[in-house]
């Protein structure tokens, strides 16, 4: 039997989650999250995962399901949603998948690259060697290693690093390789009704400036001084993984006195309206009716 598996796409700050929240509510709906940072167990506000009170309204899952020492790539997000989703399904509940991190909604509803299991041994070594070199360092390693590979990824873009050397060294061959072999196919009774929010520019912009004082508001600079006290005792990474929250960088900054408060607020508002725009421009090119998108609709 076919099922309906609801998907709200967006950028930050363009409303996904109160939606999510609201058809949730009418629908026997069970929020299920599809961003990269809400997965982890940390910075709860500077990551905008739902509240107490969200999360009393409507059932959610996979947000603050991973400690921030993990990672989690794009095969174990579609792993767990895939569970998640099964498993809403049998209680007779609608999934309603919830984000913004393009690589996870397009790896759930056109499949993954048949990439084999990484043993934990080879990542975990991958992230020493990464905390030993730091992100440049690290990254010019990797191209000596992997230029094609290297080319692709931003040196700061650690947790992709870290996951394309596990590949390399764990398998003899590059992740471009993996990644250019037909996909395994998604779960072939599944059906994806797509709903993409994209306000237009001005609003989004705005939107976005607004959420993040709000986040100050609510004490994100006190969160994000708590982690900074945990990296300096070595209890959480000092990169990658859920430090890649927007504002996180330019807020430690400011704890380190480097910048003043407000040109860190000023800096992680630029910064969240950028990517904003790049989630734009990807939602727009990637995600496409046709095949297992039932139908798509841009709000």
């Amino acid at each position: 039997m076919t099922a309906i598996i609801q998907v709200i796409a967006g950028p930050t700050a363009s409303g996904k989650s109160a939606l999510a929240i609201e058809t949730a509510s009418t629908c026997n709906g069970v929020v299920i999250n599809a961003d990269a940072l809400q997965v982890y167990d940390a910075l709860p506000l500077l990551t905008a995962q739902p509240s107490v009170q969200d999360c009393a309204a409507v059932p959610h899952k996979l947000y603050g399901a991973l400690p921030a020492s993990d990672i989690c790539s794009v095969t174990r997000w579609v792993d767990m949603a895939v569970e998640t989703i099964r498993q809403t399904l049998v209680n007779g509940q609608t999934p309603i998948i919830v984000g913004g991190t393009g690589f996870y909604l397009k790896g759930l509803m056109e499949g993954l690259s048949p990439i084999p299991d990484i043993a934990p041994a080879i990542r975990e070594k991958m992230i020493a060697r990464q905390q030993e070199l730091g992100n440049p360092g690290f990254h010019a390693a990797f191209a000596q290693a992997d230029p094609v590979m290297a080319a692709r990824l931003h040196p700061n873009d650690t947790q992709r690093l870290i996951r394309a050397w596990e590949v390399l060294d764990g398998t003899g061959e590059s992740l471009s390789v993996w990644q250019s072999r037909p996909p395994q196919p998604p779960v072939p009774e599944w059906r994806f009704d797509v709903l993409i929010l994209d306000p237009d520019r001005e609003t989004l912009y705005d939107r976005c400036n607004k959420r993040f004082g709000t986040m100050m508001d609510q004490g994100a600079l006190d969160e994000v001084r708590a982690f900074d006290h945990q990296i300096e005792q070595g209890l959480a990474p000092a990169q990658g993984g859920v430090t890649q929250a927007l504002g996180f960088d330019p807020l430690r900054n400011h704890l380190h006195g480097h910048v003043t408060l407000n040109e860190a607020i000023e800096r992680a508002q630029a910064d969240t309206r950028q990517y904003a725009k790049r989630q734009v421009t990807w939602l727009r090119h990637q995600i496409k009716e046709g095949g297992l998108v039932r139908s798509l609709r841009r709000y």
